[in-house]
């Protein structure tokens, strides 16, 4: 055997220990999971984690009852984000989050929130996209409630009819 056909065999089994080596460290990853809630960070997570698992009941209970356009049911929560999707819309593609310490003053906390998105398309071609913004809570009664997502440019995962006296329409 020639050594150039040593080295060619060489350069191919090193590319598929590679690749072995990516598809092991990726499908051995944990999944995302729920954190206790006696934190910002922690209800911050649940909260996004619970959108993404169509876990309506359990995202409407990070909600402040406080708001002035509070969502009257879990249904009506439900109807809400259905009606706005655009501004939930993480389930709809490979999306992780990274949080950053929450900011507290007080009973008023904001956790910063880095939403990675992936995204495939044809073959060999992907792309990576972020998106930053805040949640704002407040503790009620010993727990922190969700009271404002934003972004520079308005709000995410978080309506601002929610904290509107006429509520979403």
């Amino acid at each position: 055997m020639k050594s150039s056909d040593r080295f060619l065999i060489g350069i191919v089994g090193g590319i598929a220990i590679l690749v072995i080596a990516a598809f092991v460290a990726v499908l051995t990853q944990p999944a995302p999971g729920y954190r206790a809630d006696d934190s910002p960070e922690g209800v911050v997570n649940n909260y996004l984690l619970a959108l993404q698992k169509d876990d309506y009941a359990r995202a409407y209970g990070y909600l402040s009852p406080r708001l002035r356009g509070y969502p009257k049911s879990v249904d009506a929560f439900k109807r809400d984000i259905e009606r706005n999707s655009y501004q939930f819309d993480s389930a709809a593609t490979a999306a992780s989050f990274a949080l950053a310490p929450s900011r507290v003053t007080d009973d008023v906390a904001t956790v910063g929130v880095t939403e990675t998105r992936f995204q495939t398309g044809v073959l060999f071609f992907s792309s990576e996209s972020e998106i930053k913004f805040d949640v704002e809570l407040r503790r009620e009664n010993s727990a922190w409630k969700i009271t404002r997502g934003r972004t520079q440019y308005g709000t995410r995962y978080f309506l601002a009819c929610w904290d509107d006296t006429r509520g979403c329409p």
